[in-house]
């Protein structure tokens, strides 16, 4: 008996539009150009996960920096006299509070300066 493609195609081809809503028209319309797009943007996804993670501990330690120098300090001292008095908050937390709660900042650089 011979197999005919229409349904599973069609369904592959609807799997492959709907992945590529928001793409630009041609690799919106064309099914061929689509899979390449979905293909590509899922690796570049990949990639930027992983970047999102280097971006945002760069981002926080810019913000610690500002409030140790505000605090008459810098980050790497911060950083050095933190790990000496075994306090361990990480730097997710220390620039949380650097910028909303700078009186807290303000006394966790109190009790490592040296």
């Amino acid at each position: 008996m011979r197999v005919k493609r229409g349904v599973t195609a069609h369904k592959r081809h609807q799997k492959i539009r709907k992945a590529t809503r928001g793409f630009t028209h041609g690799n919106r319309v064309s099914v061929r150009r689509g899979k390449q797009a979905v293909t590509k943007s899922l690796q570049y996804a990949t990639r930027d996960r992983r970047n999102r993670k280097r971006t945002f501990r760069q981002l926080w330690n810019a913000r610690i920096n500002a409030a140790a120098r505000l605090n008459g300090t810098t980050y790497s001292k911060l950083i050095a006299n933190l790990k000496a008095s075994h306090i361990e908050l990480d730097r997710k937390i220390l620039a949380e509070l650097a910028v909303n709660q700078p009186e807290a900042f303000a006394e966790i650089t109190k009790a490592v300066k040296k």
